[in-house]
Parts: structure tokens; sequence; C-alpha cells
């Protein structure tokens, strides 16, 4: 049976991080109300309304959903609160098209079928399966954000845009907070990886690896502590020392 009540971590005051059973997802909120920060796989719906629930949130109250690109395994159950509530599902003006269905990048099955016979690939490879990655519906009725619409949102969101995961892949800062939710820019573990700690993710997921690293550098300067990636555990650190490992590799 699915648990819906899955272990939530408030990383920072009124941020709750969520590690899914592959991927995260983050809920915001403060006195005017709350938002989401991308959404799992779709398989992994009845957790991500479980853990808004367990904070004593309705789901249709969210004021958006906010997502860092448009992997299946981010924008999982987006189409959903977009259908079923109509709540705003927002991200870069460079991801719309991804995002919407128009576009698609994303890792082939032939990327991943000539690595199958590693046996961490192959199990995750299973766990895609089972998590309907091959049924995830697109958003049609997404909208590309602003920073005025954003900054009227719960925590008061910034995006910074790191094209080359995705071309408008981005990360997004919540300044009061000292938080920032990295999505795939970097990660912290991943299931094909036996490393630990920030790191990019295998090239094969990237649709520029070498783009993809280098807009890791856009994150120079930026005043955060808390780091919450798109897979593995939040991190209690400055982001500069996360980045300065992550380019020590």
């Amino acid at each position: 049976m699915t648990d819906l009540s899955p272990s939530i971590q408030e990383t920072a005051p009124g941020v709750f991080f969520v590690e899914g059973p592959a991927s995260n997802w983050i809920v915001v909120r403060d006195g005017t109300g709350y938002i989401l920060v991308d959404s799992g796989y779709p398989a992994d719906r009845d957790i991500v309304l479980g853990s808004i629930r367990s904070l004593g949130l309705d789901p249709a109250d969210a004021r958006a959903v906010l997502i860092t690109h448009g992997h299946v395994d981010h924008t999982g159950s987006a189409a959903y609160f977009s259908e079923a509530f109509g709540t705003p599902v927002l991200c870069s003006p460079e991801e719309l098209a991804h995002v919407q269905g128009r576009e698609k990048h994303q890792v082939t099955f032939g990327q991943v079928l000539v690595r199958a016979w590693r046996p961490r690939v192959f199990r995750w490879m299973l766990h895609v399966i089972k998590a309907k990655a091959l049924q995830a519906q697109p958003v049609t009725r997404a909208e590309a954000w602003n920073p005025a619409r954003l900054r009227v949102l719960p925590g008061a969101p910034e995006a910074l845009l790191l094209p080359g995961h995705t071309p408008g892949n981005a990360a997004i800062l919540f300044p009061a907070a000292g938080s920032i939710a990295v999505g795939d820019s970097f990660v912290t573990a991943h299931p094909i990886s036996r490393a630990a700690g920030p790191q990019m993710l295998h090239r094969m997921y990237h649709s520029d690896p070498a783009a993809a690293l280098e807009a890791t550098r856009r994150l120079d300067g930026v005043d955060a502590s808390v780091i919450l990636p798109g897979h593995g555990p939040a991190l209690h650190m400055p982001l500069a020392a996360a980045l300065a490992e992550l380019r020590g590799q």
C-alpha cells in the first residue's frame, strides 16, 4: 500500500522538503498561502497530495505549482493540479513548450537501453516504468512566469535560468529563507550513482551536458545555505561550498 504520509523536513521556516520515491518536491508556505515546487512522477500523485494534507493544507488551495524543468519526474502531478483545481502551473518562458508537451527534452529509451546491463540503471528503469513515466500528461495550460508574478507568491521566489539540463531549466531561490531549489541543475544523490553529495547527473540526462555544468556558474554569488535538490537529500551548507565540491570532482 502506498504511504500517503511521507517523511517531511522543514528545512527552513515555512519550507518543507519531501524526498519522494525517486524525486523530490517542496512545499513553501507563509501567511498568504502555499505553493508547490515540482511534483514527482505521475505515480507519486497520492504521495504528493498526502504530503500537502499532512501539513494541514488543502491541495485545492495551492496558489501555484512551480516547475524547475519539464522532465516527467518533476511534472508528474502538475497536470492534475491544473485540471482538477485550476492551479496555475508556472515555469520559465524557455521551458514552456517542454512543459506544455510541444517539445521533448527527455532521456530516450535507447539511451537507457544501451546501459541497462548495469544493475543500477536496470533497477532505475524498472522504477521509471512503475512510476508511470510513459503515461505522463503534459500541462497544456502551463504559463511562463515573470519576476512580478513570482514575487507575490508565498516565499517571494526568484527564478534563476540555468540552461543545459533542459533549455529552460531553472533554480528557484527563496531569499528570506536562505533556501534554493536547484531541481536537477545538480543533485546530491541519484539511483544510478554511487556518489553522495553535490554532483552532476549522468550526462545522458542533460540536453547539453557541457552547458549544464557551465550554467552552475550562474549560481556563484547567490546567498543560500539550504540546498534543495531534485534527487537526494537536502544540504545545510553554503551554496558556494556545495558548488566548490561539485566542481572538485
